[in-house]
């Protein structure tokens, strides 16, 4: 089986793009970031609850916990979220805002108080991805693209791991992806 493509910025903007033309552009907009921005799975997004991401105040947090159910492994673990994607949530909660704290923060037209389940929001990306013309990307191209991304600014695998939620470095690192451009550039280091 092939590995999920991963993104550059321009395709990233052409999702981003066209996501701003359809209904739903501020929660959409939300998903596709929390994706590429701070590498979280399906299962993870959708499992997100207000209470997640909000301090009682209101603002964002700069980090999320996720408790066991809420992710793969069935492991808690901490999201850090950049203060890029800080703004875009607090623009999403402006946009959006909970009719309580502890409501999904993800609602669909068709299960508003449950939200998105990982399946139905694997397809969303699926879908997403088909209408944009971005071929060989899943709902694991944000991860990647993030993985990727934190390597090739010389953020160390150890790092990667925590941030990624794995409990091993060789399982980070086979969502790493090295360019032929960027291993031209590796060789010529010598």
């Amino acid at each position: 089986m092939a590995q999920a493509k991963v993104f550059d910025n321009t395709e990233l903007r052409r999702v981003l793009d066209y996501v701003s033309t359809r209904q739903h552009a501020e929660r959409n907009r939300a998903i596709v970031l929390l994706s590429h921005l701070a590498g979280m799975r399906c299962k993870e997004i959708a499992g997100l609850r207000y209470c997640d991401v909000l301090h009682s105040s209101g603002a964002v947090k700069e980090e999320i916990y996720l408790a066991a159910e809420q992710t793969k492994g069935r492991h808690s673990r901490t999201v850090y979220l950049g203060s890029k994607l800080q703004k875009e949530l607090a623009a999403y909660v402006k946009a959006v805002p909970p009719t309580s704290i502890e409501a999904v923060l993800f609602a669909t037209q068709k299960e508003a108080t449950r939200g998105f389940t990982a399946n139905t929001l694997a397809q969303f990306f699926h879908s997403l991805y088909r209408k944009v013309g971005i071929e060989g990307a899943s709902s694991h191209s944000g991860r990647r693209s993030y993985l990727t991304n934190l390597a090739n600014k010389g953020t160390s695998i150890h790092i990667l791991k925590t941030l990624a939620g794995h409990r091993s470095i060789s399982t980070t690192a086979v969502y790493l992806y090295s360019s032929p451009s960027q291993l031209k550039a590796a060789a010529n280091l010598i």
